[in-house]
């Protein structure tokens, strides 16, 4: 059997006005989608359980299988294992967004996509500027980036499970003030957002931005922390290899966690420019070898934090067209046992340009699947479906067991 997962990120919404009261996904032009929905089943399933973040740590986490309210400890410790960075028992990874903030209010959350080349630069400054020993910056892709604290063998580093930071991506366009780290350890970590100012001022980099009319990188934003989390190999769960597709560090993390191989597609850049037909050109050739492959696509949701509806629209016609379409195309033809399913994380509305907690749609087809009633997928067909699952994680394992897949829930 050969299973394929395809993540259009964020791509849940809620009805628009100019939309005519629809959702992006009813909106848009996506028939393998809908092909995918009326050979098979759709239904909704909720990955983000209410006490924690709605952010793609949780939700993915939840979608491959893992129990997040068992296995969560922070987004950035999954980042950090996308980077091969070894974390220690008492070591804390945190989250170090590049950002713009102009006059207390939070103009990107992504320093206008700067560059990883800019990127690191800039970091290289914060590195020379920091004073702490045991504190240290890693670069990543674009405006993702982390700081490690290395704990001491005593493990008293300044944080807990009771520390609390805002993602950026809620902050677009609002006031910053009360929105810094709470908790223990969090002076620190607002310090060094504050004194990052001071760092980037007048650098080279961000002079060189701002003479090309683009926003300058004004400051850290840090937040997602974590300890290194402990989750099974997928492998030993289920019996099968699986590798990842994608450009972001988040899901590259996830996959190395649980044992899967990370496919690196050139093109792939995490933002509605990504080359999306390579990525299910790669999808295709990784079924020689792998059970599962999935492919992740960040530009839904990147459309979304921008609060751009038709950008939306758009990045889920290429998902469609150029990922979903060809790979579908492929187990038809030339595999026999075959299951496909589409599903984003969370939810990220366009109107408030945040993740947020509840349901997101999901379709299978292939063998043992029993086609519901419906002919579309979206939002309005999968809440009109008896097939949910309240605990998302449960949708994975039965999504790659041998047994029937029907429109019911319990069978």
């Amino acid at each position: 059997m050969k299973y394929v997962i395809v993540i259009p990120d964020g791509c849940a919404d809620e009805p628009q006005d100019q939309l005519d009261g629809k959702t992006p996904l009813q909106a848009a032009n996506v028939p393998n989608m809908d092909r995918i929905a009326a050979q098979g089943v759709v239904g909704s399933a909720n990955h983000t359980p209410g006490h924690l973040p709605a952010g793609s740590a949780v939700a993915n986490m939840s979608l491959f299988g893992y129990d997040p309210n068992e296995h969560f400890t922070g987004r950035a410790p999954l980042e950090a294992a996308a980077q091969d960075v070894e974390l220690g028992e008492h070591d804390w990874a945190i989250r170090c967004n590049l950002v713009t903030v102009t006059d207390q209010v939070l103009t990107s959350f992504t320093a206008e996509h700067i560059s990883s080349d800019e990127a690191a630069e800039i970091l290289q400054t914060a590195v020379e500027s920091l004073q702490i020993p045991n504190l240290e910056f890693v670069t990543g892709v674009s405006y993702r980036n982390l700081l490690l604290m290395r704990g001491s063998e005593s493990g008293k580093a300044p944080f807990s499970n009771e520390t609390r930071t805002t993602p950026p991506h809620d902050l677009t366009g609002k006031t910053i003030e009360n929105a810094f780290p709470r908790g223990p350890g969090s002076h620190l970590l607002s310090e060094l957002m504050s004194q990052s100012g001071e760092w980037f001022a007048d650098h080279p980099v961000n002079k060189a931005r701002v003479a090309a009319g683009k926003l300058p990188a004004t400051n850290i934003w840090l937040w997602g922390l974590g300890k290194q989390p402990s989750l099974p190999l997928f492998h030993d769960c289920h019996g099968l290899q699986g590798a990842m597709i994608t450009a972001v560090d988040l899901l590259r993390g996830l996959a190395k966690l649980v044992g899967w191989d990370r496919i690196e597609v050139p093109g792939a850049t995490g933002y509605v420019d990504t080359d999306y037909a390579a990525k299910g050109r790669y999808a295709i050739e990784a079924l020689d070898k792998y059970d599962v492959v999935c492919v992740h696509v960040e530009a839904t949701d990147e459309s979304s934090h921008e609060g751009d509806v038709q950008k939306k629209i758009a990045a889920l016609e290429s998902v469609d067209s150029q990922i979903v379409g060809p790979i579908l195309d492929h187990l038809q033809d030339k595999h026999d046992d075959w299951r496909i399913l589409v599903s984003p994380d969370h939810p990220t509305f366009v109107r408030t340009k945040t993740h947020t907690h509840g349901d997101v749609p999901f379709a299978i087809c292939g063998k043992g699947v029993a086609a519901n009633e419906s002919q579309s997928y979206d939002e309005v067909s999968a809440a009109e479906s008896d097939l949910s699952f309240d605990r998302g994680c449960e949708l994975m394992p039965r999504f790659v067991s041998a047994t029937e897949f029907s429109g019911a829930k319990n069978e």
